[in-house]
């Protein structure tokens, strides 16, 4: 790959710490089994069914996780892993056992099948740890939030992958994750999605992948050639420098995803591979599909895209651009069905479906969020499997945001405020001001607002109100406490923010994706 340190990554990301644990807490069904069921080339080959019809075991560790699998009958006895809290290295060891081969700071789905990991309660989020999947068929994966996984610096995990496939594996479906990292490979980072050596038959599905250097791949090197059959629709690939993915010989199938702000080049068809390639948006990014840093080309079918402010570079000797004149270079049929959404509303359908804790919301096919499909049942949760000592510092439990309008004394009103750069005619101000026709608004789609008083002030609500105009642009969000940089929350969508009661002086409101400029008109705050 020809590019080094490139990412513009939020400045915001910088002010959390690397080794904090990352606390989210928003509403997620209770779920026994992964909810609904494989699509696209997850549903082929016999299907996707994980864990469905096993066990269901609630873990709040990663030697939790190993206990579980290696608990179980058979590496084949079918398990469901109900997964709360913030797994981390501390947290996750290896454990022995004829069902199972795990290792240390890694979860490691080595060797076996028929396992749904799935997150429930107040999240599961795998910070700075990451799931490999070796030598495996029949896994799910779903509602959980992979973060800062590292290939190089300390701590290390799964080769730097978010999730990664290799080694014989077949079926398996992720779904509703949120994969980041806080840079490139010059930070210590690889890929957030990769598959190599044989992995076929795997669905990406209503995903977040963003602040990385590398979205994934498919196939290790030009010869590497024996994967493929992957589906991604409905995700939103953000702040990627490049493989979004990278496609070496293979099928795959990508439909409806919101790319935004790939820097150097985003769907990189090469080495025979094809690709269908149909109603995605495509939004202020560079070279979004083609062959990139190789002379062995690829191929694309192409239908009902949207390129919005997309640059494309000139073709050369290893550079070969779909654009700006996108055409088909090849022809090819899937083996299920599938309902397309228009690519105009894919922005909004995916900003209210894709990630973790979105409550599991799917598109109708015709651009409007659903709830989800109950997937099989199963038993009831058994006692949980051995833990170690859980985080000292519990995650949030507080209901849904909504927009209702919180009770007490806004402590906004008479404190100071700044943030990022703000746009022209906004001002800090204005989100403290008690009139919604004036409002603060970001240079770009993301950026940082703040709160702070001249002494420590407890805060356990927050309510960001968005201006006339610009309901809804808001997208992913983040809460932090900005005199530890702890994160007390995160989620996507404005209205009322409820996490533990925290004493601060100073509280910053993240915006880490927007649908068009946000435009905060107010950020009240409450101690309750």
């Amino acid at each position: 790959m020809r590019r080094q340190g490139t990412l513009r990554l939020q400045a915001a990301l910088a002010a959390g710490a690397l080794g904090a644990a990352i606390l989210v807490a928003l509403p997620l069904p209770q779920a026994s089994a992964a909810t609904g069921t494989a699509t696209g080339y997850a549903s082929s080959n016999g299907g996707t069914t994980g864990g469905a019809g096993g066990q269901t075991v609630r873990a709040t560790t990663g030697t939790a996780v190993h206990a579980a699998l290696c608990g179980r009958a058979s590496s084949s006895t079918p398990i469901i892993i109900q997964v709360e809290g913030t797994i981390n290295h501390g947290n996750t060891s290896k454990v022995s056992g004829g069902s199972c081969n795990t290792a240390d700071g890694v979860i490691e789905l080595k060797q076996i099948s028929n396992v749904t990991i799935v997150g429930v309660g107040s999240g599961a989020v795998f910070d700075q740890v990451g799931i490999h999947i070796r030598e495996a068929r029949n896994i799910i994966i779903q509602n959980v939030t992979v973060r800062n996984v590292k290939k190089s610096g300390s701590p290390t995990s799964n080769g730097g992958d978010a999730i990664g496939m290799e080694s014989d594996v077949r079926n398996v479906w992720v779904d509703h994750v949120t994969l980041e990292a806080s840079g490139g490979e010059s930070e210590g980072y690889d890929g957030l999605f990769d598959m190599k050596n044989n992995t076929q038959y795997v669905t990406l599905s209503y995903s977040i992948l963003r602040n990385s250097g590398r979205g994934g791949l498919v196939g290790s090197s030009e010869s590497d050639l024996s994967n493929g059959f992957i589906t991604y629709h409905h995700n939103l690939y953000e702040n990627i420098d490049s493989r979004t993915p990278l496609l070496r010989g293979g099928i795959a199938h990508i439909f409806n995803n919101h790319y935004v702000r790939l820097n150097e080049s985003g769907i990189n068809s090469r080495a025979g591979a094809r690709a269908k390639v149909e109603n995605n948006y495509f939004a202020n990014s560079k070279d979004v599909l083609g062959t990139f840093y190789t002379d062995e080309r690829g191929y694309w079918q192409v239908a009902g895209n949207i390129f919005n402010s997309v640059t494309w570079s000139s073709p050369g000797s290893d550079n070969y651009p779909a654009g700006p004149n996108v055409q088909s270079t090849t022809s090819v049929s899937v083996p299920y069905s599938y309902r397309l959404d228009g690519a105009s509303c894919v922005p909004d359908i995916v900003r209210q479906t894709a990630g973790a804790n979105t409550g599991l919301r799917v598109s109708d096919g015709n651009c409007s969020p659903q709830s989800p499909t109950p997937g099989p049942t199963s038993p009831a949760p058994t006692t949980p499997a051995p833990t170690t000592p859980a985080p000292t510092t519990p995650p949030p439990t507080s209901p849904t945001p909504t927009p209702s309008q919180p009770s007490g004394t806004n402590l906004s009103i008479g404190a100071g405020s700044d943030g990022s750069s703000k746009a022209s005619g906004t001002s800090y101000g204005n989100v403290r001001d008690g009139n919604m026709s004036t409002y603060w608004s970001p240079t770009g789609s993301t950026g940082s607002i703040s709160i702070k008083w001249d002494s420590a002030t407890t805060v356990a609500r927050i309510n960001i109100r968005e201006a006339s105009g610009a309901v809804g642009n808001i997208g992913s969000w983040r809460v932090v406490n900005h005199d530890t940089g702890a994160v007390l929350r995160t989620g996507s969508g404005a209205g009322v923010i409820t996490f533990p009661a925290t004493s601060l002086r100073k509280i910053t409101f993240e915006i880490t994706s927007a649908s068009g400029t946000p435009r905060v008109a107010e950020y009240e705050t409450y101690a309750s």
